[in-house]
């Protein structure tokens, strides 16, 4: 097995056991490819759901850039609601994952 799929079957894993989600796995692979070399650092491969730098790249970067969404989408709720699901106390959360739950919140699998 490839370390891009040990990723994914982690990510799943954290899918199902914090957020009780069954992942779509060829969608949360689609997300995991894209995001490319990241996944292998340590520091870019996690959001921190305080730092209000981080959640600003997350909404401009990713919602608005990738997924096309405009600011009126209330994208700060909708990654709020993802911190949620995924848990304030849990401190890595794995970026792939977040960027899975904000395609699925925001049903942009099309982008993919």
């Amino acid at each position: 097995m490839s370390k891009r799929d040990e990723l994914i079957a982690k990510y799943a894993a954290d899918l199902k056991e914090k957020c009780g989600v069954d992942a779509d796995m060829d969608l949360l692979t689609k997300v995991t490819v894209g995001l490319g070399p990241s996944i292998y650092n340590a520091d870019s491969s996690t959001v921190s759901g305080s730092d209000e730098k981080e959640l600003a790249t997350v909404k401009n970067n990713f919602l608005i850039k990738k997924l096309g969404l405009s600011e009126s989408d209330d994208l700060d709720g909708a990654i709020a609601s993802v911190m949620d699901t995924y848990g304030q106390s849990n401190r890595n959360k794995y970026r792939a994952v977040v960027y899975y739950l904000l395609v699925t919140h925001f049903n942009k699998a099309s982008v993919y």
